[in-house]
């Protein structure tokens, strides 16, 4: 990154086209709208006013909702803890018995989340759901409702967002120096002592990171609350999405969104605070990679592979009764007896045969491609730009570039509805609340950061003796950017789009507050499929709808990292040959691919200043 000032930036005409569109694009779709939603909420008839706040205190449901809101967020910063560093060990760390296949098993909710994975439980242990059913049919005396309520949401999310403790927190444990542990070992500790004196400590600060992103997610939690909270258990999100269909509540709507994005930054701004504080351990300079340990008590040893197992169980359950369910009757399914006449390919037919049934699905791809696209394009210019001058205005269009990170989706969402529900001069005097485009523009928005971030860095890793040779031969700025610059980081651009598409597929947050009524995205339509039992129909395709989610998600996570993960092995075996090898510098050109650190950080909210993986060029997580 070069430092350069503001009248030199200025010489270049490309740069001046990219910052003007993105001054207006930055001021239209991130500014206003943010400063309109405050507005409203306590200047409503151009004076300060705190109706909002009295409608807040005088309104138990919405006490409640924040009461269950923090309680959800911290239970789950223990439970996710408990459950995603136990997972971390016993795949990573510990020597177990078939700790790839464990690996897989935890994994499944890497491609399937959400709305999905919500709906997926509540089919299979809500009211309706088939294990429900097929218990009552042995005791009736169950209660129906029994996976609902505080205790579900906490199920399911805890077991969600443990994705982020096997990305991070595994990529972590691989850095710690095996010599430490060794020389502890030799010093008498036994294998407990070492995990807790010297490997847990060496985790910590990747431990808080997660942790804080952990209550992050379940303070703005929607879809896990939504589907099987219930009436006594509703958190914030819920509640400002059923206030805000009313006129007269919307400002206590967005007086809660306000109140949880707050929270969100106070939150990141301590993480950033605590990680940027000192060093917390130290390596060799040649650190020695870590090797699994046996566990040498038994009794231990059976205890967690036992642990192990059963988890893997818990794991990997809903995702084979999905598959499965997505060929049976609704009938089978609704009264929990499986019979060999039940098993068809209904399903399937009536998914590909029927438009209606079908078009959700389309609406939803076409809707992640097309904002995978614009976002990927938009941001290699502007990372370039970014990337090439450093100075104030480059540094202050970065920050609010990282608005939609600091910010939950629904106040986004909102605060877009808000904002253009009326002509606006900025866009041409438009109205874009109930048209098809505004849902876009939320998709294009919430995946800046995380598409800036990744693209400033594989340019960061571009030798600038590139360009300047580019430069020395005459090519012009564009030219340079489109023959040189583009082409060695356009595999990182590919898989950056690959992942926010998938991100974007099964999106229920932005999607039922801005989506055009004849567009409805799959999201919605699972939701809908989720209220009451007489949507049997609706409820098989959903299985349906969600194996076709795995299985392009499946097919993304490998061409994202199972193909880089094999360059970068084929790569690292010519070394072995000897140190006169000649190649391609670590991270640069079409080797370079986005690491495992980019799943999560799609999915979870982080500054720019936090410190995660970014770009590697092998295969690390998110």
């Amino acid at each position: 990154m070069r430092n350069s000032s503001v009248r030199t930036m200025f010489r270049s005409p490309l740069v001046v086209v990219v910052l003007v569109l993105l001054v207006w694009f930055v001021a239209t779709f991130l500014v206003l709208p943010n400063a309109t939603l405050l507005i409203s909420t306590f200047f409503p008839d151009g004076k300060l006013s705190f109706r909002a706040l009295e409608k807040l205190v005088s309104s138990d449901r919405a006490l409640n909702s924040l009461w269950h809101s923090f309680a959800l967020a911290a239970t789950l910063a223990v439970t996710v803890n408990v459950v995603g560093i136990f997972i971390v060990l016993v795949t990573d760390y510990f020597k177990i018995r078939g700790s790839r296949v464990l690996w897989l098993g935890y994994a499944t909710t890497l491609i399937y989340g959400g709305i999905v994975l919500a709906a997926g439980y509540n089919f299979i242990y809500g009211k309706y759901g088939f294990i429900t059913n097929a218990v009552r049919n042995v005791f009736p005396d169950i209660d129906p409702n029994w996976f609902s309520g505080y205790f579900a949401v906490v199920v399911v999310m805890t077991l969600a967002t443990t994705t982020n403790h096997m990305l991070f927190l595994g990529s972590s444990l691989a850095k710690i120096d095996y010599q430490t542990i060794e020389a502890a070992r030799n010093m008498g500790a036994s294998t407990w002592r070492i995990l807790w004196r010297i490997v847990l400590p060496a985790l910590r600060p990747m431990i808080f990171a997660v942790t804080v992103l952990t209550f992050l997610t379940g303070l703005g939690a929607l879809t896990a609350p939504l589907v099987l909270g219930g009436t006594d258990f509703q958190t914030i999100a819920p509640m400002i999405l059923t206030f805000s269909k009313s006129s007269g509540s919307r400002d206590l709507a967005a007086l809660l969104a306000i109140i949880l994005g707050l929270a969100t930054i106070v939150l990141l701004a301590l993480m950033n605070r605590v990680e940027k504080s000192g060093t917390y351990f130290s390596v060799a300079k040649v650190a020695t990679p870590l090797q699994k340990q046996r566990i040498r008590n038994p009794l231990a040893n059976v205890l967690v592979h036992v642990a192990a197992y059963v988890l893997f169980v818990v794991y990997a359950l809903p995702v084979l009764l999905i598959v499965l369910f997505s060929f049976l009757e609704a009938t089978a399914i609704s009264t929990g007896t499986i019979t060999w006449d039940a098993f068809t390919l209904a399903n399937y037919a009536t998914v590909f045969g029927t438009p209606e049934v079908l078009k959700p699905f389309v609406v939803s791809v076409v809707y992640s491609a097309l904002a995978s696209l614009i976002v990927v394009l938009g941001m290699l210019f502007v990372a370039r730009v970014l990337h090439k001058h450093r100075n104030p205005v480059t540094s202050l269009l970065e920050y609010l570039l990282h608005i939609p990170w600091i910010l939950p989706t629904i106040l986004i969402a909102l605060a877009l509805v808000m904002t253009f529900d009326r002509p606006n001069p900025l866009i041409g005097g438009q109205v874009l609340t109930g048209t098809t485009l505004l849902l876009l523009v939320a998709y294009v928005i919430i995946k800046i950061p995380f598409t800036l971030r990744l693209l400033k860095a594989a340019f960061a890793s571009v030798p600038e003796s590139l360009e300047d040779a580019a430069r020395i031969l005459g090519a012009g700025p564009l030219f340079t950017l489109r023959t040189v610059l583009v082409p060695l980081v356009l595999p990182t651009a590919a898989a950056i789009t690959a992942l926010n598409f998938n991100s974007l597929l099964d999106d229920y947050d932005a999607a039922v507050f801005l989506y055009h009524p004849l567009y409805q995205p799959l999201g919605l339509a699972i939701r809908a499929s989720t209220e009451g039992e007489n949507n049997l129909d609706a409820m098989s395709i959903t299985f349906v709808y969600t194996v076709l989610l795995m299985i392009i998600m499946s097919f993304t996570m490998y061409l994202v990292y199972g193909r880089s993960g094999a360059r970068g092995r084929r790569r690292r075996k010519p070394r072995s040959l000897g140190a006169g090898s000649s190649g391609t510098r670590a991270g640069v050109g079409p080797a370079a691919a986005v690491g495992p650190a980019a799943a999560a950080a799609a999915t979870t909210p982080v500054t720019a200043g936090a410190v995660m993986p970014t770009v590697t060029s092998g295969s690390a997580r998110d």
